[in-house]
């Protein structure tokens, strides 16, 4: 493991619910507001920019958060709403909320899915995430997502490997790829975390949506009422 980072925390809705953020009339307390201010950059709950551990460069940008060319999405891409997911693919509640939020964003037909690998329960799911990335390089990143989150059971290495190869994966080029842009991936993961630690989310699943931060799992009722809130706010 290169570089990257694993971190233990709570998954799902048994984690503590993120308190001295506003409701702004969407119900949960777990959803709170997101502002954009000056220059692009993003503040919420106090944080108005966070630094990077090994230098000055801002963690929570427009460009960082929203448009890192680095980061696959899904959905539209030209969507006017952009919701951005941090999740780990060791992650029940993620696995149980992937297809919900897919069909959402399916239905909707304007929704930009940004997808953050962000490997918190452990040295597998950072192989997951550095794997999945690494499909990226050959054009598959999307069918080993696909794969990796589609299963019921905790993934082990071993199962990784037969997940991405059953999947159309080029087993030898990850492997050579893995190696090649060892560097970009950890990039990526490093991004992805500080981003996350910055935003205060306390584990898997979290995200943004519009300008909301929503660091919890929502239905698909609840997340098409938070899409519908984003394009007002939008508008505001």
């Amino acid at each position: 493991m290169t570089g990257a980072r694993a971190y233990i925390r709570k998954t799902g809705p048994e984690r503590d619910d993120m308190t001295g953020f506003g409701n702004n009339g969407l119900g949960p307390s777990r959803r709170a507001a997101l502002t954009l201010i000056g220059a692009g950059a993003l503040a919420v709950g106090g944080i108005v920019s966070a630094r990077a551990a090994t230098g000055d460069d801002e963690v929570l940008t427009e460009a960082k958060v929203l448009r890192d060319p680095d980061t696959p999405v899904a959905g539209n891409p030209d969507g006017n709403i952009t919701i951005v997911e941090w999740s780990d693919y060791n992650c029940p509640y993620c696995r149980k909320l992937e297809p919900e939020l897919r069909q959402v964003v399916q239905d909707d037909g304007k929704v930009r899915l940004v997808m953050k690998d962000w490997p918190i329960l452990g040295p597998v799911s950072v192989t997951a995430a550095r794997s999945a990335l690494a499909a990226k390089f050959q054009g598959k990143y999307h069918q080993a997502h696909d794969a990796l989150i589609g299963v019921s059971s905790r993934l082990t290495e071993p199962r990784i490997n037969e997940l991405l190869a059953a999947a159309g994966v080029d087993m030898d080029r990850l492997k050579r790829d893995l190696t090649g842009h060892a560097k970009d991936i950890d990039a990526i993961l490093k991004r992805n975390n500080e981003q996350a630690e910055a935003f205060g989310f306390q584990g898997t699943p979290s995200f943004i949506v519009g300008k909301y931060r929503v660091p919890g799992v929502l239905s698909m009722t609840e997340f098409e009422q938070v899409i519908a809130d984003a394009r007002k706010a939008k508008m505001n």
